[in-house]
């Protein structure tokens, strides 16, 4: 009996000298008991402000999360401020968002142009950049920039799964292709090549256009008068727009492909016109809230409800759509962490994923990340336009 007492004690003890280890709480600056800072920079203003809708999600999502009682019951403090897509506009909102305001890490921002721009800055600082919004193949480099860990599938991936649908489509295709003279269109078509294969003799023509053209018609005159029956583009929204309407204005009538950053059906194919835009594929990864297929779909009702009652954007918006999903992810990271706040914490649990899935998801999209790894996606599916709504076509087509 004297025996056990004594267990008894030292268990107790121990569980009393376990416990504080246990509980305690680790800080980075950005976080505390009561509150969790975060940044983002997006084009508000300038060529890519249509991608401001994604910014606007944020800050509703997280108004909605702090509504409900916050991460693991600490607030969200969220500042959002415009880049107006200029690299040295970025660095200079990076630097006053990580030296002046003091954020924990920074999230989801947009575009490849500004990721460049403040990525070796970030790393230098050793501030996460997660999940950015961004899919150049430079983003997933864990030797190099350990501390940039991106969320959307990458362009070589995408570009890939283009070509594999227009080999199976049509296998004897003449491809033209116009792309953004950077890493967000090189990226692409890099990975479009590749999966062509030995029929990259397929392409008749490829022409790029810079960001600050004004137009990119001339581009596609020249495209089509390459006798091109397949247009594959990686293009921003407002050149999206202008592609789409420019190829019904002269009559073309190619299988018309798009990257998934220029499917917003408010921020680009209306724009262009729904008639124009009719035939349009792309690829995806995230429901359509207008697809009728998901038209009792609880997640769909709650994203609806969700765009109704915290932004001022439709829901329609394929940039609002993809900043939810985002901060849906960035959100399940940081509650990962639990009262581990700091940001070598949130690398770890940004690239620990396994199966995980967030609300939005096509069926079968998961999310998985390695520490040799960050890519979350591993497949996409294919969807058309049908002049109204996305569609999606066939199962989900790997790049592998």
């Amino acid at each position: 009996m004297r025996i056990f007492t004594l267990q008894a004690v030292s268990v107790a003890a121990l569980l009393a000298f376990s416990a504080p280890a246990l509980a305690q709480k680790k800080y980075d600056t950005g976080a505390s008991d009561t509150e969790i800072k975060l940044g983002q920079t997006v084009p508000l203003s300038g060529p890519a402000s249509a991608f401001g809708a994604f910014g606007r999600a944020y800050q509703g999502y997280f108004q909605m999360l702090n509504d409900q009682g916050g991460i693991n019951k600490r607030k969200v403090n969220f500042l959002l401020v415009d880049n107006a897509y200029s690299p040295p506009k970025a660095v200079e909102q990076i630097r006053k968002l990580v030296e002046d305001d003091g954020i924990f890490a920074e999230v989801g921002t947009v575009g490849t142009v500004p990721n460049v721009a403040t990525q070796k800055y970030m790393n230098d600082k050793k501030v996460p950049q997660l999940f950015i919004s961004a899919g150049g193949k430079r983003f997933n480099d864990p030797k190099t920039f350990p501390w940039t860990i991106p969320f959307y599938p990458n362009f070589e991936m995408e570009g890939a799964v283009a070509a594999k649908y227009v080999l199976k489509t049509n296998p004897n295709a003449k491809i033209g292709v116009l792309y953004q003279n950077d890493d967000f269109g090189k990226d692409y078509v890099r990975g479009f090549k590749a999966a062509l294969g030995a029929k990259a003799s397929m392409i008749v023509a490829e022409t790029p256009y810079e960001l600050a053209d004004p137009t990119v018609d001339s581009q596609i005159l020249k495209l089509k008068a390459s006798g091109a029956d397949t247009l594959v583009e990686q293009s921003t929204p407002k050149f999206a727009a202008q592609s789409i309407r420019k190829v019904a204005e002269i009559g073309w009538a190619p299988l018309h492909i798009v990257g998934s950053s220029a499917s917003s059906i408010d921020g680009v194919l209306k724009p262009a016109g729904f008639e124009a835009s009719k035939g349009v594929v792309t690829t995806a990864f995230l429901k359509q809230p207008t697809d009728p297929a998901w038209a009792n779909d609880p997640e769909v009702a709650a994203f609806k409800e969700f765009m109704k009652k915290y932004t001022s954007d439709a829901e329609t918006n394929y940039f609002s759509l993809s900043g939810y999903v985002n901060v849906e992810a960035v959100a399940l990271v940081l509650k990962n962490c639990g009262d581990d706040l700091t940001r070598e914490n949130v690398i770890k649990q940004a690239t620990s994923l396994k199966g995980a899935r967030v609300p939005m998801l096509l069926p079968g999209i998961t999310l998985n990340t390695s520490a040799n790894d960050y890519n979350a996606f591993k497949s996409l599916r294919i969807q058309k336009f049908d002049g109204t709504n996305w569609t999606l076509v066939g199962d989900a087509i790997s790049a592998d």
